[in-house]
């Protein structure tokens, strides 16, 4: 696989970590540098082991990996999004994360829910003449960015929105959810 092809996996790839980052900066009070680093770290590091994950069990298990993948994805940002939604009809002011800041938990899942698609990926890596550590690294350092940069960007956008954020955010990633079912399931 070519260095440009590589590029444009990792790119692909980061986009739905960059629409969870967003909706995440914009929900956030006011996240600043070290979360946005934070989110990044943990969505990249996600992002660049599940193809390493995909490609180990490609060698074995396609096809039940790739029989399920998309409800797992599926589930995990219903259940975070919905999450975002509820709290958004809320009346209660204060934001349950210290300091702006999301819970580890579910952050992880958000990382992870974002990140099944890279492990579907993976799995058809494991067929194809590709250097998988190069393109997972590469995959790993385009969503760092792309999420770090997300939260900044959805920072500005927070405070214009006030808990309209949150219900954009939490629909986003039901959206994100839904269009990963979709595309697998027709």
């Amino acid at each position: 696989m070519s260095y440009a092809t590589a590029l444009i996996l990792a790119s692909s790839l980061s986009m739905d970590s960059f629409a969870a980052a967003l909706g995440t900066g914009a929900v956030l009070r006011r996240p600043g540098v070290g979360e946005a680093l934070r989110v990044g770290v943990m969505f990249g590091g996600v992002q660049l082991a599940t193809p390493l994950i995909g490609f180990a069990l490609g060698l074995t298990f396609a096809t039940y990996v790739e029989a399920v993948d998309h409800w797992i994805a599926f589930l995990l940002l219903l259940g975070v999004g919905g999450k975002m939604l509820w709290e958004s009809f809320s009346d209660d002011e204060e934001d349950d994360s210290p300091n702006g800041r999301l819970a580890l938990g579910q952050l992880f899942l958000m990382a992870v829910a974002t990140s099944i698609d890279a492990a579907a990926v993976g799995v058809s890596l494991a067929v194809v003449d590709v250097d998988i550590v190069g393109t997972c690294l590469l995959i790993g350092l385009v969503t760092f960015g792309m999420a770090s940069g997300g939260v900044l960007m959805g920072r500005a956008a927070g405070p214009l929105f006030g808990k309209r954020a949150e219900l954009v955010g939490g629909l986003g990633l039901i959206a994100i959810g839904v269009k990963i079912l979709v595309e697998h399931t027709l």
